[in-house]
């Protein structure tokens, strides 16, 4: 789903300077440190978000309660899957992370993990996530997740991210793939709900992000990394998150009449809907007004309309109160 940055120069001592080595102290570091810093490599924070997204679509898929051990099972493997993705993106990024701040402390960037076992790490995640969905599930549930993989580290990290600032429009197809997955691991099969939803949250990626990226526009221009924070600006970041509000929120009330969804998601759709809305308006007038947008309240706001959406997407099959 590089360029390597040039090494600090070599600090030597004065002629005058005594030659004897002072031998380096090693660097503590216990098993438990190890661990957490492959947890870290797997970016655990992004994988919460994707597993808010695939376990209602499972439900709705269902329309009620689906096997538990298979939904245990694909959120075991798609957190696998997404733990490979982003450690992949990790390994692949590892010359930009040393520039950026937000970065800066990652394993590959702080020596804790090396280069080659963060590889390792990344291919073992893939081939396990692998066989999981396919063995809890079914192969179209395992060969989406692999694609999954596929978009965020070629399509997105090794192709888009340093040469266009639609990188995260596009780049965010990955992010979309755990509805497909969850659904298929439920039904062995496509159909247009988990279609609708894949786009709610394609719309809703650059709603999302982009503001996330004004606050990091520093570290994307450090990086060379062409984030529209950068290369337009925010003006132009505030205008394109009504845009993308109104899109997503339009696409997630297509899925009333498709999908047969009842008051519960109707009403949440239509609440949550409105409020990320509302504040997406506000941020562009207060840019245009007089800078004073505040993009890190839409970039929070946006997550708990999400979370909000994908509950009612499990909630209301589970109720059966149609309209």
């Amino acid at each position: 789903m590089p360029s390597k940055t040039p090494p600090e120069d070599d600090m030597t001592l004065p002629a005058e300077a005594p030659t004897t080595e002072i031998p380096e102290v090693p660097v503590q570091r216990t098993r438990m440190s190890v661990v957490k810093a492959y947890v870290a490599l797997t970016k655990p924070r992004i994988i919460e978000l994707l597993l808010i997204t695939t376990a209602p679509t499972m439900f709705l898929a269902a329309h009620g309660f689906p096997n538990i051990w298979t939904v245990l099972g694909v959120l075991v493997g798609g957190s696998l899957s997404a733990g490979a993705a982003n450690a992949f993106n990790c390994y692949l990024d590892r010359d930009i992370d040393r520039l950026m701040k937000r970065t800066k402390q990652r394993p590959l960037v702080t020596g804790e993990i090396s280069d080659r076992n963060a590889l390792v790490f990344a291919w073992a995640l893939s081939i396990i996530s692998t066989v999981v969905l396919w063995a809890v599930a079914n192969l179209l549930t395992a060969a989406l997740s692999v694609a999954a993989i596929f978009l965020y580290v070629v399509f997105y990290t090794m192709i888009l991210k340093r040469r266009t600032e639609q990188n995260i429009v596009w780049g965010g197809l990955a992010g979309c793939m755990p509805v497909l997955i969850g659904w298929a691991g439920v039904t062995n099969s496509l159909a247009w709900e988990p279609v609708i939803l894949f786009m709610v949250i394609f719309l809703w990626t650059p709603a999302h992000y982009w503001p996330l990226s004004v606050k990091y526009r520093d570290d994307y221009e450090r990086a060379e990394v062409p984030m529209l924070s950068v290369t337009e600006g925010e003006m132009s970041v505030s205008l394109q998150t009504i845009l993308y509000a109104w899109a997503t929120v339009v696409c997630s009330l297509i899925l009333i009449p498709v999908g047969g969804m009842g008051w519960v998601y109707t009403v949440v759709s239509l609440a949550a809907g409105a409020w990320f809305i509302w504040e997406s308006h506000v941020l562009y007038h207060r840019t245009v007004r007089d800078g004073s947008g505040k993009p890190m309240k839409v970039f929070h706001l946006s997550i708990t309309y999400l979370t909000l959406v994908f509950v009612a997407v499990g909630v209301d099959p589970l109720l059966h109160l149609p309209l």
